[in-house]
């Protein structure tokens, strides 16, 4: 039972990644490499917050959401409007775009990992004979509640239709009025943002430490591929699925087992369903 809270809570955290993911993917059609960095950020902010200023966890929020909005509208300006025309240049810039986020937290905190205070932090209750932390069962809610919030958000306000209009055909978009480069720079405001205010949520059950997003990166985009790109159902349900068999796997196979298992589980999705779970295929005349 303890192995399946496991998978179920490390799913939970992959699934705010992959949630951000989606939220720039369906406004600008990319994929972005650094996405995962935001949460690294906003944990340091959350750190020096809590522990530097001696502010209540509640008050890092809306700091994380303010330093990550700031960068993630800078990494759009930056790192991908120049490269609009090109073929999928953003992949390299994106990922480039990662690697100064990491070096720039490594020099600004140094590499060494640092406990967070935050939500549930240090307090555990009994489930089925086992101990598990609370913080895990405020992760696992706020993955849900966001997950809601924001596919409420794309499908019941003018902004979201409009995100969902760009995804769908961005020319058509432009034609209709729509200001996709606006939209495109909100897009990466908003996913750096959410990330950055969820610090306080995920940092006391990880740490905050400056490589943590090159190790959430590639989950999180098999959580995308499984669940579908796009769909933010899908995202939970693919988390659920990635952390269930990350868990399995280091449980009864080893630590060593956990990325092939990953491998394997993408492979078999891509045969049998290559949009994902809940992704959609759209047919267009020409």
């Amino acid at each position: 039972m303890l192995t399946i809270w496991l998978g179920v809570s490390s799913g939970a955290i992959l699934a705010l990644v992959a949630i951000g993911l989606n939220i720039v993917y369906v406004a600008s059609g990319t994929l972005n490499f650094a996405q995962p960095e935001f949460l690294v950020v906003g944990m340091f902010m959350s750190y020096m917050t809590v522990s530097g200023l001696g502010w209540p966890p509640v008050a890092a929020i809306p700091v994380g959401f303010a330093a990550g909005a700031l960068v993630g509208a800078v990494e759009e300006r930056i790192a991908i409007r120049p490269l609009r025309a090109g073929a999928h240049g953003e992949l390299v810039t994106t990922l480039g775009w990662a690697v100064i986020m990491s070096g720039a937290v490594m020099l600004i905190w140094g590499p060494n990992p640092r406990t967070l205070h935050g939500f549930g932090a240090g307090t555990s209750v009994d489930v089925f004979g086992g101990r598990v932390a609370v913080n895990e069962f405020v992760i696992v809610v706020v993955a849900v509640v966001v997950a809601l919030a924001v596919s409420t958000w794309l499908r019941t306000t003018i902004a979201g239709l409009a995100n969902l209009a760009t995804a769908e055909d961005r020319e058509a978009a432009t034609l209709r009025g729509i200001n996709v480069r606006l939209l495109s720079t909100i897009a990466f405001a908003l996913a750096g943002g959410l990330l950055g205010a969820l610090g306080p949520v995920v940092g006391p059950q990880t740490y905050a430490i400056f490589d943590l997003g090159a190790k959430l990166v590639l989950p999180a985009f098999v959580v995308l591929a499984v669940g579908g790109y796009g769909s933010n159902a899908g995202v939970l349900v693919g988390a659920l699925a990635v952390g269930l068999t990350q868990a399995a796997s280091t449980r009864y196979l080893g630590a060593n087992y956990a990325s092939l298992s990953l491998f394997a589980l993408l492979m078999v999705v891509l045969l049998l369903r290559p949009r994902g779970l809940f992704g959609t295929r759209s047919e267009r005349v020409v």
